[in-house]
């Protein structure tokens, strides 16, 4: 995907579920949801090891199927080789995810085909955070 495009999906996010999150602020998987709650991103953490819990004001799911609601971006912070386990969950949510990012480092091309088939847009190997400050993108207005 070319880097505008990725950031215009950002600019236009308001909703951002974040599989993998951590509590743990010292993670990227922490501190990068937290800066994006902290920038206006309602941010809907999900990791099955913290369910229940409540990050950035919301109830951590165990996957992205107790969701329930439209998300803008999943964004992923899961080794490349788990992300295919992932995609029947993703293509699942009803409505459809405007798109999947994986986080720097995070690369799959396996995935990128199905995303596309199902018109699910794909960013691999960027990172939100570092998008959202390189480009000065706005404060977002949260969802209700």
């Amino acid at each position: 995907m070319q880097p505008a495009r990725a950031v215009d999906l950002l600019r236009r996010a308001r909703t951002v579920a974040v599989l993998g999150a951590h509590p743990d602020v010292v993670r990227p998987a922490g501190y990068v949801p937290d800066y994006l709650h902290s920038v206006g991103y309602r941010v809907l953490p999900v990791n099955p090891r913290f369910a229940g819990q409540t990050l950035w004001g919301e109830r951590v799911r165990a996957s992205l199927a107790e969701i329930g609601e439209p998300v803008d971006i999943v964004d992923v912070f899961r080794r490349s080789e788990d992300v295919p386990a992932h995609l029947d969950d993703i293509l699942a949510m009803r409505p459809l995810p405007g798109c999947v990012w994986l986080q720097l480092g995070i690369v799959q091309h396996a995935i990128a085909a199905a995303l596309d088939r199902a018109g699910i847009a794909f960013v691999q190997d960027r990172c939100t955070l570092a998008e959202h400050r390189r480009h000065g993108l706005p404060v977002a207005a949260r969802s209700p």
